[in-house]
């Protein structure tokens, strides 16, 4: 039962690809994705610093309650 499950949950493979990328050609639009492109790319770069922040802020803590 479990194997069944694992292939369930595979990765697409090549021809998959390729209707998940026509599909967004097709609802977005050849001038649209650059711009999608973008915005996930700020995104995730707005994501990865408030990570580091917060990470930061945690060890600034730990090494302040470590010199009290």
């Amino acid at each position: 039962m479990a194997a069944n499950s694992i292939f369930l949950i595979s990765m697409p493979g090549g021809t998959e690809w390729i209707l998940i990328v026509l599909a967004v050609l097709i609802l977005f639009g050849g001038r649209k994705i650059p711009e999608f492109m973008r915005g996930l790319g700020r995104g995730i770069r707005e994501f990865n610093d408030a990570k580091t922040n917060v990470k930061n802020e945690i060890e600034e803590g730990m090494r302040d309650k470590e010199n009290k």
